[in-house]
C-alpha cells in the first residue's frame, strides 16, 4: 500500500509524543481492564475529521495464552474493537453524536491483511465520513504494523441508550 493511502501520512506521528494518554483517554471512553485496547491518541485533524491513536500490544493481554498457543496472533474482533474506542474517543472529545456513550454499530468491508502479534505497536487511522448527531457515525478506518496495512474497513458507531440498559440489567437482577 502507497503512503498516499493511509488516511494519515505516518511519518506526521509522533509515537514519544501521544497528545493524549490512557488517563486521557479514560475520560471519554468507558472501558476498563482487559477491555482497554487503546494507548494512546497520536494525531487529530477536525477539518477532515481524522484521527489516529495506537494500542501497544502486550504479552500481558488477556487473548495471549489462547489465542493461538505458543503463536500468539491477536484476534480481528479485539483489533475491531480498538478501532472503535478510537472512533468513540474522538467522537465524544468533539461530541458528534450528542450522546454519554458511543457503541458498536456495525461493521462493512472489513478485511484482515496482516497479523499483530505482542510486541507489535498497531497504529489506528480514523476518517469519520459521518457523523449524524443523534443518529450514527460511519468511520473508515486503517491499522498499520511497521508501515503495512493489516485491518481496514468502515464502521459504525451508535448511541448506547444507558438509562435503558441500566433499566434491563435491574430487571434481570429482580427476576
Amino acid at each position: 500500500m502507497a503512503k498516499s493511502d493511509l488516511i494519515v501520512d505516518l511519518a506526521l506521528l509522533d509515537l514519544e509524543n501521544p497528545i493524549a494518554d490512557i488517563e486521557d483517554i479514560r475520560k471519554l471512553n468507558p472501558q476498563r481492564f482487559e477491555m482497554e485496547h487503546l494507548t494512546g491518541i497520536l494525531y487529530e485533524d477536525t477539518e477532515r475529521s481524522v484521527c489516529a491513536g495506537y494500542k501497544d500490544v502486550t504479552e500481558d493481554e488477556f487473548w495471549v495464552r489462547g489465542h493461538m498457543p505458543g503463536m500468539p496472533i491477536m484476534p480481528g474482533v479485539i483489533q475491531l474493537e480498538a478501532v472503535a474506542q478510537l472512533s468513540s474517543y474522538f467522537t465524544q472529545r468533539h461530541d458528534l453524536l450528542g450522546a454519554a456513550m458511543v457503541g458498536f454499530g456495525g461493521l462493512d468491508e472489513a478485511r484482515f491483511r496482516g497479523v499483530v502479534t505482542p510486541g507489535d505497536k498497531l497504529i489506528l487511522l480514523i476518517e469519520l465520513k459521518k457523523a449524524s448527531r443523534g443518529r450514527m457515525i460511519v468511520a473508515k478506518f486503517q491499522g498499520v504494523v511497521d508501515g503495512k496495512l493489516v485491518v481496514d474497513g468502515i464502521l459504525r458507531g451508535i448511541p448506547i441508550p444507558i438509562d435503558s440498559v441500566k433499566k434491563h440489567l435491574e430487571s434481570r437482577k429482580s427476576r
